[in-house]
């Protein structure tokens, strides 16, 4: 079967630029990768196809070539891709085209694209810092002053690393790639240049205050502005606080992670704050009002219903915490505990049996679970 024109192949046209031909090879090679098409059987033979295609088309030379004489050109030693003629029946040079594979998928994700021109100056890590705060401060918002240990420019070298600002020189082991490769059988293995750590320049006569990294630790204090409605776990982005870059390069970032205390007499659920407020048993009976405190450090007023049972609710609303991305402000849960007296007096204790031989049909609760007992132990019986 005849060839088909490598053009065609890769699908563009025969002017196509160099970059035009890359990233139609991307596109072709991710989409006919065998391991992505195991139903389709010409998959393989597809994607050898490209791979043959895109080493003859990426090289000016192979290229000049196969548009003068076609195919023609790399058969029957007519020159091409490899010394003694030929291209290896036709199969292309795949190490150099998987080479290429994985300088595309994976450069990007490991920062390592763009070879010796990106290394010149490295970004800054990102920094992490874990701030407390109490819930009065998370409600009402604040402005915080801390203290970072950081790294930070060399005012010396002006983060060039070099000493007197002069300029970094090429790496001679990775010609300023920063990664060096080594052909095992199918595959081309690399690594990061040994010489230079992957920077791809090296510094010739080190800055002595910052021994040639281009910055130096420093502690820094920073104002940071809480808005109010914070919560545990809420992350807060100060761009460009973090570690210096490497000789020169840019900053990374400072992300400030919140932690909300626990308070003594509110628990948070979101936007609502939830207070247990004790009250006597002669109040839930008779009913009454009593004060509790919200959170601004202001007093509210609820009116208790007579007969209230411990565990009962009630809501004051707009008393709970501020929206921090939209919504209204959250309500606050009143839940009452009724308290059993303790170390009652002689004529308390008195009272109490007074009463206690008065009460008919006044404890609801305890009537329904006593008929429920009774009826178990009958039905046991039975």
């Amino acid at each position: 079967m005849a060839k088909r024109d490598y053009y065609e192949v890769l699908g563009v046209a025969k002017g196509a630029s160099a970059d035009e031909i890359k990233k139609a090879y991307r596109s072709k090679v991710k989409d006919l990768h065998p391991d992505r098409n195991k139903d389709n059987p010409n998959a393989e033979a597809q994607f050898k196809e490209v791979g043959e295609a895109y080493d003859v088309l990426k090289s000016d030379d192979k290229k000049a070539a196969y548009d003068r004489y076609g195919h023609a050109a790399f058969e029957g030693g007519m020159g091409g891709g490899r010394p003694g003629g030929g291209m290896g029946g036709g199969q292309g040079d795949f190490s150099s085209a998987f080479s290429d594979v994985f300088d595309d998928l994976f450069g990007d994700f490991m920062g390592q694209r763009g070879g010796g021109g990106g290394r010149r100056a490295a970004r800054g890590a990102d920094l992490r810092y874990n701030l407390r705060i109490s819930l009065e401060d998370a409600f009402s918002g604040m402005q915080k002053s801390i203290t970072v240990p950081a790294s930070v420019q060399c005012d010396s070298c002006d983060g060039s690393g070099a000493e007197g600002g002069a300029e970094p020189t090429t790496c001679p082991t990775c010609s300023g790639m920063g990664k060096v490769r080594a052909q095992q059988g199918f595959f081309t293995v690399e690594r990061t240049c040994p010489t230079c750590s992957g920077m791809g320049q090296i510094v010739k006569n080190p800055c002595k205050k910052c021994r040639g990294a281009g910055r130096v630790e420093k502690e820094r204090t920073l104002s940071v502005n809480i808005p109010a409605g914070v919560e545990t776990g809420t992350r807060i982005r100060l761009a460009g606080e973090g570690e210096a870059g490497m000789r020169g390069g840019p900053s990374g970032d400072l992300y400030i992670f919140i932690e909300v205390a626990d308070h003594e007499l509110f628990e948070r659920d979101g936007p609502n704050l939830f207070c247990r407020v004790p009250v006597s048993m002669s109040t839930a009976a008779l009913g009454g009002n009593i004060e509790v405190p919200t959170i601004d450090g202001g007093r509210g007023r609820v009116q208790i219903p007579a007969g209230s049972q411990s565990g009962r609710q009630m809501r004051l609303r707009g008393k709970g915490m501020p929206p921090l991305r939209g919504g209204g402000v959250g309500d606050m849960i009143i839940e009452l505990a009724v308290e059993t007296p303790v170390n009652l007096t002689g004529r308390q204790k008195e009272l109490l049996r007074e009463f206690e031989g008065e009460a008919h049909n006044n404890n609801p609760e305890s009537s329904n679970f006593f008929s429920s007992v009774k009826s178990f132990w009958d039905s046991m019986k039975g």
